[in-house]
């Protein structure tokens, strides 16, 4: 690595609270969100880690609902309109009422999604800009 190269940050993973029932946590990420347990830790579970794609989340036992939903982050997308129809295909339901695709001001085609615990999952693709 050089010295004189500017440092390059990569992928986030975030640590999110996962409820007091864990198995209903990482089954609701398998099932209804297609990812991928890869990693977990503790007997009964108090941390996952699940995968998909580039997408990789820890998922951290924790009942605090108000902690839970306070919390929110965003996923990038490529061929988001896709994913918005395989999530209503399973169950319509997960996607947040206030959340459904729709492009923004901001320049960002996005749909939400809250987990079981209360976390809001933003997923979004870039619009393509005509300029």
């Amino acid at each position: 690595m050089s010295a004189n190269k500017p440092p390059l940050l990569g992928k986030v993973t975030p640590i999110i609270p996962a409820g007091g029932d864990m198995e209903k946590a990482i089954a609701f990420y398998e099932k209804q969100l297609g990812f991928s347990k890869i990693h977990q830790e503790g007997n009964p579970v108090r941390m996952a880690i699940v995968k998909r794609d580039s997408a990789e989340i820890i998922l951290q036992k924790n009942d605090d609902r108000h902690l839970a939903e306070s919390t929110t982050f965003l996923i990038q997308v490529d061929g988001i309109a896709k994913l918005y129809e395989e999530f209503l295909a399973q169950d319509g339901g997960i996607i947040h009422p206030n959340g459904k695709l729709e492009s923004k001001p901001w320049g960002m085609k996005e749909f939400t999604i809250v987990d079981p615990a209360g976390v809001c999952i933003t997923f979004y693709e870039l619009e393509r800009s005509n300029n």
